[in-house]
């Protein structure tokens, strides 16, 4: 074989190994990758110089990690949200999902300079979560501490209809 067969064979074996690399990152972070759109709060009671501001500041996209597990008797959803408060959530379950959705208020602070670096994402959000299991929606609680969203959803044998969670 010649070295430039060679270094085909290795270029392609390198293309398909980065090409397999970016389909299972693609494939896990799915339903994480999130778009943060600008809420109708934040527009009805901001300047336009603030909702600019936003503009400029907010990666329109973010990351919600989240984790499902589940033990004998119930389904846990754990959902990294930092800089939320636990009024800005909005659960629902709906037939085999837990429907959060959200807004991340832009927080002040006061420095002189410009920012170098935008990838927080700011404003309205809605994440579904695939449950393994049927779950009762009318029993689910919700903690939010840390920055982190913990739902317990107990398991059913019958489905429920859509329901609110409220966040404790």
């Amino acid at each position: 074989m010649s070295t430039m067969q060679q270094i085909r064979r290795d270029i392609g074996h390198a293309w398909d190994a980065l090409f397999e690399g970016w389909q299972r990152l693609y494939h896990r972070a799915t339903g994480a990758i999130t778009r943060f759109t600008h809420g109708a709060k934040d527009a009805a009671q901001a300047s336009a110089a603030e909702v600019r501001e936003m503009a400029e500041r907010s990666a329109g996209w973010g990351v919600l990690a989240a984790e499902v597990f589940d033990d004998d008797d119930k389904v846990v959803v754990r959902l990294e949200a930092p800089g939320m408060g636990k009024d800005d959530f909005d659960l629902q379950v709906m037939d085999d999902y837990l429907v959060v959705r959200g807004e991340k208020r832009l927080g002040r602070e006061e420095t002189v300079g410009r920012y170098h670096i935008t990838e927080c994402a700011y404003g309205r959000f809605e994440r579904a979560i695939p449950l393994p299991e049927e779950v009762d929606s009318e029993q689910a609680g919700a903690v939010y501490r840390d920055g982190v969203l913990r739902v317990e959803l107990p398991k059913t044998t019958s489905r429920r209809r859509a329901i609110k969670v409220d966040v404790q």
